[in-house]
């Protein structure tokens, strides 16, 4: 592909500006082509020298860092420090960090816990959850994507129906006239494979995992999931939000999804 190895044509505030029908190409070729392929084409031959890996450190997040940091080592961690991580969800960001030599960036928003506590009353995140994750994570996320054009990400297909049509390479517009990629590379990937890839590569796991959560959030916001539940429904219990806010369609969606009638 020579239609990404210059770009210094594009203004940098304004990101890559990639033509719909090259889009389509590329998520034609990589529809059968393995992670570490689509990585190696984003990291090391398309040009985007300005692409960070958003993660949780969840399994699937795991999976794309071993990829990611075998491709360009110091490839950005964007990770978002919200306040409510599990203890759990920490230490392993710090056992992973260690192992695989990251480099995490932490993502912070303008409040602390306590002064969101202060400022909005106690608790927001179960009276308004969308608000809680906006301050949190979708305001710090959109403000850390200012310095890079693309952007990597863990979600997959099958994990909920407001990803069912995630691509694996898409551009959206964060704001007007801000361009960015944003590379989904197991975006055809089961829960299976995902585990599969772990053992195969010993790589290490959130313990919570073994406790019965199938993902794993902040800590106010998510639960073991029950016999029988799909694999999101452990999130935001009691509502009908499945998304955070920080991937953009899928965002779309759930709010589509959210306007049908019920049975």
């Amino acid at each position: 592909m020579t239609e990404l190895t210059d770009l210094s044509h594009v203004e940098a505030a304004a990101g890559p500006r990639l033509a719909e029908d090259f889009v389509r190409a590329l998520n034609d070729r990589f529809e059968a082509s393995e992670p570490h392929d689509i990585l190696r084409w984003l990291l090391d031959e398309s040009g985007l020298k300005r692409t960070a890996v958003a993660s949780s450190f969840q399994a699937e997040g795991t999976c794309i860092m071993d990829m990611a940091t075998d491709i360009r080592p110091d490839v950005p961690i964007l990770f978002l420090e919200t306040g409510f991580h599990f203890a759990e969800t920490l230490a392993f960001k710090e056992q992973l960090t260690e192992r695989l030599c990251l480099n995490v960036i932490d993502l912070v928003g303008d409040y602390t816990v306590e002064q969101q506590a202060a400022q909005f009353g106690e608790r927001l995140y179960e009276r308004d959850p969308a608000a809680c994750c906006g301050i949190n994570k979708v305001e710090p996320f959109t403000r850390a994507l200012h310095n890079f054009d693309a952007w990597i990400t863990a979600l997959r297909r099958d994990s909920s129906p407001t990803r069912g049509q995630t691509p694996i390479v898409e551009q959206y517009e964060l704001e007007p006239g801000k361009w960015m990629v944003k590379a989904n590379p197991i975006a055809n990937w089961s829960r299976r494979e995902v585990w599969q890839y772990m053992k195969e590569r010993d790589l290490p796991h959130n313990p919570l995992y073994d406790l019965g959560y199938a993902t794993i959030g902040c800590a106010p916001c998510t639960r073991m999931l029950f016999t029988g539940e799909d694999e999101r429904a452990g999130r935001w219990d009691g509502s009908q939000k499945v998304e955070c806010g920080i991937h953009k369609h899928e965002t779309e969606r759930q709010t589509a999804l959210s306007a049908q009638p019920a049975d």
